[in-house]
């Protein structure tokens, strides 16, 4: 092979070629160095080092993660459909129920992450699709999650994503009719005072649309379906119509009050939604930047003293060690530093110190909120937790942190369901394994993560 012949076949390696076209490779697409650019810039309003060891590649991996959780943007619904339409032969139109051919089609609980206009976190969805098949046809099973993923991968919010699936499936698989339900659930925004920082759960909403013969949902058919749900434990009596009933205001973000962000800030955002393919200028997302901005900003790279609000961390030296005091349940959220996304869960810590005499609940309160609010990663954060804490309570000293990763489960695998416990031990608790066994336990009879606050459903 010729010199200019490898160099031409090293180009399309490089580049890649699709339908005769020459493509970039991603890392050199213009929206990923846009939205890797706007990154960078973001990094250093929160006074971060962008040239750190663990945030060095955060500018790429967020712009990949941010490109695939919007990659429905150029996604077509015709693509999944059309080679899935299958007959069913022996089915006269007409003869089945509500017209159409045989009976009511219920796929439930598939599972889909979106990303939310209001403030560009993630929210998870739960899809249940009802149909009655016509022109003697049936779609493939697999390809309802493929057209919810359709349009859940792109900035949204619920109800317009139920039209959209459900408008997409009536137009592509002409049935006699279309039903969808979405369970919608988002993170709720922390209270950044430690005394009551909580993570609250989730905000859940439960929405529907309808087309064709479940146009009508006081119907027979939409109660049928609905009885279909009920079988898996949805509480259909919490949805809301497609009467326009849903109000927007459905994201956290928005009931927060507004600040005044930095003008470059807010440029990078904008460009961030534009990169992604979606028009910043359009109702819904004017107000996104400043909202994603009040959302990051809360894990600014700020002072020790400040977040422990003076609390006084003098050590302490024990005389005798007799008891083991538990701090259960202390609430935290944190920012993924390699993706910038959330995740949020629980701090336990147990201690020994003399009978008699333990530290205010503020103090371990203190250190947990100043090390969540940070851009981290759970295993650095629970040895911080360790290491400040032994020195203020004697030495002896266990921290476990159990947490729900939105980077886990709104990317790449996307394991939902999924949670993460770390564990750091200093003193007596690095080996004595009776002592961490009595703590762990201690743990479980706590009911360690409620379950409202550990899954969306």
């Amino acid at each position: 092979m010729g010199a200019l012949d490898e160099g031409r076949l090293n180009l399309e390696i490089e580049t890649g070629i699709k339908n005769g076209r020459i493509e970039l490779a991603f890392e050199h697409q213009p929206e990923t160095l846009a939205i890797q650019d706007a990154v960078k810039l973001l990094l250093q309003g929160l006074h971060e080092d962008v040239n750190r060891e663990g945030i060095k590649k955060t500018p790429f991996r967020v712009a990949k993660a941010l490109r695939e959780g919007t990659r429905g943007y150029k996604l077509k619904v015709k693509e999944f459909v059309q080679s899935a339409l299958f007959p069913e032969a022996g089915l006269d139109e007409g003869v089945g129920q509500a017209g159409g051919v045989g009976g009511l089609v219920v796929v439930r609980d598939l599972d889909h992450y979106s990303y939310c206009e209001s403030c560009l976190l993630p929210f998870h969805v739960r899809c249940h699709v009802g149909y009655v098949p016509s022109e003697q046809r049936v779609l493939g099973l697999s390809k309802f999650s493929r057209v919810a993923d359709v349009f859940a991968k792109r900035l949204q919010e619920p109800q317009r994503l139920a039209d959209d699936i459900c408008s997409s499936l009536q137009h592509w698989v002409k049935p006699s009719g279309v039903a969808v339900v979405l369970q919608c659930s988002h993170i709720h925004f922390p209270c950044l005072q430690a005394e009551s920082l909580s993570h609250n759960g989730f905000v859940k909403i439960m929405v529907s649309s309808g087309s064709g013969v479940f146009e009508d949902e006081g119907s027979s058919l939409w109660g049928e379906f609905l009885s279909f749900l009920k079988f898996k434990g949805v509480k259909t009596q919490d949805l809301r119509g497609t009467n326009g009933s849903v109000k927007k205001e459905w994201c956290p973000s928005v009931k927060s009050c507004s600040e005044e962000e930095a003008p470059e800030m807010v440029s990078a955002v904008v460009s961030i939604l534009r990169s992604l393919g979606d028009d910043p200028s359009r109702e819904g997302l004017t107000a996104t930047p400043a909202r994603f901005l009040k959302w990051m900003m809360n894990f600014q790279n700020v002072s020790f003293e400040m977040k422990l609000n003076g609390v006084n961390a003098n050590g302490v030296k024990y005389k005798e060690k007799k008891k083991l005091y538990c701090e259960l349940n202390l609430p935290f959220w944190s920012m993924c530093e390699h993706h910038l996304l959330p995740f949020y869960g629980v701090v336990h810590i147990g201690y020994y110190c003399s009978e008699g005499y333990n530290h205010k609940s503020s103090l371990m309160k203190s250190i947990v909120h100043f090390y969540g609010f940070k851009l981290q990663v759970q295993e650095r954060m629970t040895r911080q937790i360790a290491e400040t804490l032994s020195p203020l309570v004697g030495g002896d000293v266990i921290v476990v942190a159990e947490a729900g990763h939105t980077c886990m489960i709104s990317r790449g695998i996307e394991k939902f369901g999924s949670s993460t416990a770390t564990i750091a031990v200093l003193g007596q608790f690095s080996s004595d394994s009776s002592a961490r066994a009595e703590f762990l336990d201690k743990i479980h009879t706590a009911a360690a993560l409620k379950a409202d606050a550990s899954s969306p459903f």
